[in-house]
């Protein structure tokens, strides 16, 4: 450090903050910007006689504030959902399916993050689908997929193989199963099939008479977990039981469907599988009596019978499930009797009727997603467009499902379902949208310059 003629220090050079640095001078002096934490202070003391080391510029004041009051990053409503997506499969199954050869601007991957965009938003069109998207551009970029056209996405939708969504569906149900499974004891399947109407102007594969035109939803629900394990698209023409006989069976299982799948041989393979059967007789069906079990006067149980169907069928074809089946005879609260039949001869009359009365819960399936997400209008007319949304649908489905799982705050999958749609691209987390957002902190220090 220099002085004057009078013996008064002189201010640093910049020699001395280069002898500083390198722990040749004062050990309290540094060069303004050469450490970041200390740019921008203001060397006073070679000068005034005052200690620099407690003196911070406004901007770097500004700054440290700055720092301490931002918003940690939060993921938006519809980047947590997509987290139960299984991105490295949906990549095999375009990679397998060659969804993706020769497509210049929209992926497969974008092309699912917009449909699934629409199912959670409620939009009913392409175009609103496109507005939507648009107005959120800068947050799509987060989850790896762009903007689509109107007329783009609906190509795609025409083009793009439908069996790459509906695998995805399958692949994330059945994952989704086997580790409910490892909880349950029993297993108790319910088959149905549901209507959609399409548009008069779809094409022939849907239609079924001259003015209409429709396709079938055939399904296979879970009752203990509440969610699809199958689903299959087909014409409405097509019969439920034909529908059903593709359907995968698992050896051991409880199943409970209507009177649409009424079918011998379909029986017998399921009983020589050790399926558990539960349906309901038609109103000819005779039954050859063997036994009469004992029934409790005045109850909703009207006969608990034992027996066989009959030996033949139409055009004297024979019958190939000839063992033993059960008639339960039960009264509802309607008044009507209903025939149930089961080859469960061990159970009780109540637990058989219970298991058919659980039935409903695949027709309040069928009510929610056509009243909460779109499979009732369709964004596309071709067979291939329609596969590819119902797939969707079903896939949006599972996702709320198993973000609802994942949080304890909600608990009606209704009012969850309606929090998503009002939250979806907010920043906001999945077991705080009953929460409000707090205003940010005021700093009572702010713009306070610290003398040491």
């Amino acid at each position: 450090m220099t002085s004057d003629g009078h013996g008064r220090p002189l201010a640093p050079s910049c020699a001395d903050l280069f002898l500083s640095i390198n722990g040749q001078g004062r050990p309290d002096l540094w060069m303004a910007g050469l450490k970041p934490r200390l740019s921008g202070w203001v060397f006073l003391d070679g000068v005034h006689g005052v200690d620099s080391t407690g003196v911070e510029t406004l901007a770097t004041l500004i700054g440290h504030e700055m720092r301490s009051n931002t918003v940690r990053h939060k993921n938006s409503v519809f980047h947590d959902l997509l987290k139960h997506v299984p991105w490295s499969e949906f990549e095999r199954l375009v990679s397998a399916h060659g969804a993706d050869a020769r497509v210049r601007r929209l992926t497969t991957k974008s092309q699912l993050i917009a449909l699934l965009y629409g199912q959670f938003s409620g939009a009913s069109s392409l175009r609103e689908i496109e507005a939507g998207l648009n107005s959120h551009a800068l947050r799509l970029y987060h989850l790896g997929a762009k903007p689509a056209r109107r007329s783009t996405l609906a190509d795609a939708n025409a083009l793009r193989p439908a069996a790459v969504f509906a695998d995805l569906f399958a692949w994330l149900a059945g994952r989704a199963h086997r580790g409910l499974r490892r909880a349950l004891a029993e297993t108790t399947y319910l088959i149905d099939a549901t209507g959609v109407r399409l548009c008069g102007a779809a094409a022939e594969w849907a239609r079924f008479s001259a003015k209409a035109s429709g396709a079938k939803v055939h399904v296979i629900y879970d009752a203990d977990a509440d969610r699809p394990i199958y689903a299959a698209v087909t014409a409405a023409k097509i019969n439920d039981i034909t529908a059903a006989q593709a359907m995968p069976i698992e050896s051991g299982a409880t199943y409970v469907f209507d009177l649409g799948y009424v079918d011998y041989r379909w029986w017998a393979k399921m009983d020589a599988a050790g399926c558990r059967i539960v349906t309901r007789f038609k109103a000819n069906t005779p039954l050859a009596c063997v036994a009469e079990l004992p029934v409790t006067a005045g109850g909703p149980i009207l006969s608990d019978r034992i027996g066989h169907l009959p030996a033949r069928q139409a055009a004297n074809r024979r019958n190939p499930f000839a063992d033993p089946v059960r008639e339960v005879r039960v009264r509802i609260e309607t008044g009507k009797v209903l025939r149930i039949l089961s080859n469960d001869l061990d159970a009780s009359a109540e637990a058989i009727a219970g298991l058919y009365k659980r039935r409903w819960a695949i027709e309040l399936f069928f009510r929610w997603i056509k009243q909460t997400l779109k499979i009732s209008r369709f964004l596309g007319r071709s067979e291939n467009a329609v596969r590819i949304q119902i797939a969707v649908a079903l896939l949006a489905f599972l996702l709320l499902r198993l973000a609802q799982a994942a949080q304890k705050t909600v608990q009606s999958p209704l009012a969850f379902a309606r929090l998503i749609r009002a939250n979806l691209m907010h920043r906001r987390r999945l077991d705080r949208l009953l929460q409000s957002d707090p205003p940010p902190p005021l700093n009572p220090n702010q713009l306070v310059l610290p003398w040491a």
